[in-house]
Parts: structure tokens; C-alpha cells; sequence
């Protein structure tokens, strides 16, 4: 994964195209444009017979110039880096800072593309882009593009499961409320890619989470459960508070702690035995105002939609 800095100071995530793709569009680019370059040249012998050899001479070389140096350039610039080659396999040119290409960078990639790929037969291109980093050849070198991946195929996440019933009522009185928004994408990010690293750097990161969320939460991971388990628990009960919060109608939020109450004010699937001295559900009670303390206080949807 390359990242990327806008001017804007936004950092993009773009997955550079590996070598072999990028050599089977090339081929069918070359291919696509010698066919009509031949067609061009079929039609144009036929057309021009009469002519002298000088202007034959010179009908060749504008149909060269046209036809497999010109088109490629003509599609990439209409499709914004897209040519027929790159559409089939799923690439894309862009710029260093992930825009769309111009006239001027698909000319440039051109022009450098004819000694590169056509009189060499793609040796210097093929020598560039396994020397650098993001396989780049000097067409974009010069150019300032990169060649990205568009359609990423699906990998298998290995996504947490919910936890059980029983680990869920463990953190029903946790008090989410301190824990940024930042912390909230990093576990999330970690628990969607955490099988996709290696098993020392997703302990380690598991841990230095763990510790982040502990730290806001006030409440240390329990020596029982692994760092992963504990954030899924945690991301769970946040979960599960903000579908409470969105669909529980306005019901007012028990003492106990949100994950106490279900729909309607019925109890949840983490609520453990109602005490005896508490009051029935139907009783009336005061509603979670503006005068309502800290504990009773939800902070408001974030949109965070952790993995079910």
C-alpha cells in the first residue's frame, strides 16, 4: 500500500499496479494500436498509389505518429487514465498526488513510452519498474504519475465474531464516553485487517489498543482474554449501545448502564437479574434530560459501524 499526500494534507491509500499487470495491458495497448495502425496503413497504400515516394514517405510517418503514438495518448487524456489495456485489468493512471491525469502527463508517459516500450520492446520499462518502489516507469517517473489498482480483489478478513452473551455483560458499565473517535477507527481498522498481518505485529498492535482503550475507559483488559477479544467486546457494546440509542424510540437509559435496557425498555440480551428493589419498567421515571449526569449521557452517533 503507497500513501499519498494531497495539498490538501489528506492522506490517500493507493494500492500501485504490480509488473505483470501492467505488462498484460501494455500488450494489449501495443496490440490494440498496431492492428489499427496497419488498417491505417493498408488504406492508406491503396488510397495513395499515385502519389510520389515522398509523400508516401510522409503519410507513413503522420499515420505512425497518429495511430500507436497519438492514440494512446488521445484515450488516456479523454479517459483520465484509463486506457483499453488498463480498463480490462483494472488500472488507472494517476498523478503522485491521486488526481486524475491531463493532456500533459499522458503526453509525456507517450513520448517516453515509444523508446521505453515500442523500440525497445519494453526492456527500460519493464528494468524501471522493478527497480522502483512503486513500479514506476520512466514515463511516469518523468510524467509524475502512478499506475494504481482500481478493482481490489476481496480478501478474506476474518472477521470477529460477536461476542457471547455472558463476555458482552462484562463491559455493560464500561463508560465509553472518554474514548476519542480515533481510537474508535484504529481498533475498528485493526479488527478488519488484524488476520492480513503478522502474528508478532498484531499481537503487539493489539496490545498498544488494548492499553489505549483501557486508559479511556478506566477498566484494565481482563488477564483472561486476549487484547483482539477485548477490543472486539468493547466495539461490540459500542455497537450495541448506538443501535439502542437510534432505535429505542427514546427509552429512557437504566442506571445499570446501557446495556442493561433492550427496545422499548425491555431487557437486553447482556442484561443480567433485575434487583429486587428496582422499580418496574412501566414506573415512571425521570427522563434523561439536560439534567441528567455523566453517567446517564450517551455521546451522539459517530456513524462507526464495526464489524458484525
Amino acid at each position: 500500500m503507497s500513501e499519498l499526500v494531497t495539498g490538501e494534507a489528506v492522506a490517500l491509500e493507493l494500492l500501485p499496479a504490480k509488473l505483470p499487470s501492467r505488462a498484460l495491458a501494455v500488450l494489449l495497448d501495443v496490440g490494440t494500436a498496431m492492428i489499427a495502425y496497419v488498417a491505417v496503413t493498408v488504406v492508406l497504400v491503396l488510397t495513395t498509389s499515385s502519389l510520389d515516394t515522398a509523400a508516401q514517405t510522409a503519410l507513413g510517418i503522420a499515420a505512425f505518429l497518429l495511430v500507436p503514438v497519438g492514440g494512446p495518448i488521445a484515450v488516456e487524456t479523454l479517459s483520465h487514465g484509463r486506457s483499453l489495456g488498463k480498463l480490462a485489468f483494472g488500472l488507472r493512471v494517476v498523478r503522485d498526488d491521486g488526481g486524475p491525469i491531463r493532456f500533459r502527463h499522458a503526453l509525456v508517459r507517450g513520448a517516453i513510452g515509444v523508446v521505453e516500450i515500442l523500440m525497445t520492446f519494453g526492456t527500460i520499462a519493464s528494468i524501471a519498474s522493478l527497480v522502483s518502489a512503486r513500479g514506476r516507469r520512466l514515463g511516469d517517473v518523468f510524467a509524475g504519475t502512478l499506475v494504481v489498482r482500481e478493482r481490489i480483489p476481496v480478501a478474506r478478513t476474518g472477521l470477529v465474531v460477536p461476542p457471547p452473551p455472558q463476555l458482552a455483560e462484562r463491559f455493560a458499565g464500561l463508560d465509553l464516553s472518554a474514548v476519542p473517535d480515533g481510537l474508535w477507527l484504529a481498533v475498528r481498522q485493526y479488527l478488519m485487517r488484524m488476520h492480513q498481518l503478522e502474528p508478532g505485529v498484531s499481537r503487539d498492535m493489539a496490545q498498544r489498543l488494548a492499553g489505549d482503550l483501557a486508559a479511556c475507559t478506566g477498566a484494565l483488559p481482563p488477564a483472561d482474554l486476549a487484547p483482539a477479544v477485548f477490543l472486539a467486546a468493547v466495539v461490540h457494546e459500542r455497537q450495541s449501545r448506538e443501535t439502542r440509542r437510534a432505535f429505542g424510540a427514546g427509552g429512557p437509559v437504566p442506571e445499570g448502564g446501557p446495556a442493561a435496557t433492550g427496545t422499548g425498555g425491555q431487557p437486553g440480551p447482556g442484561a443480567g437479574p433485575r434487583p429486587t428493589d428496582q422499580p418496574p419498567a412501566t414506573a415512571p421515571r425521570a427522563s434523561a434530560g439536560p439534567s441528567a449526569g455523566p453517567a446517564q449521557q450517551e455521546r451522539p452517533a459517530t456513524g462507526f459501524a464495526p464489524p458484525a
